[in-house]
């Protein structure tokens, strides 16, 4: 999982919005905070979205970390 996604999550709690509230205002889907929660891939239209809801740049939610197998490429 080279993305992670812990600061969104702990930016959503400080700013009280739970999994629930983003379903329940369609903010996001179940299968995309799945994806999240996973590291999984996300659209740009979603972290564009979350920017937008937290007043915050791309880097505040999400952080790039090597998988070891990577290496140093």
């Amino acid at each position: 999982m080279p993305i992670k996604y812990d600061k969104l999550f702990a930016l959503l709690k400080e700013k009280g919005y739970s999994s629930y509230r983003l379903r329940q205002e369609k903010i996001v889907g179940q299968s995309i905070l799945q994806k999240l929660r996973e590291g999984g891939d996300i659209d740009t239209r979603t972290i564009k979205r979350f920017c937008a809801l937290l007043d915050c740049q791309p880097g505040d939610i999400m952080e790039y970390v090597p998988d070891e197998s990577e290496g140093n490429k």
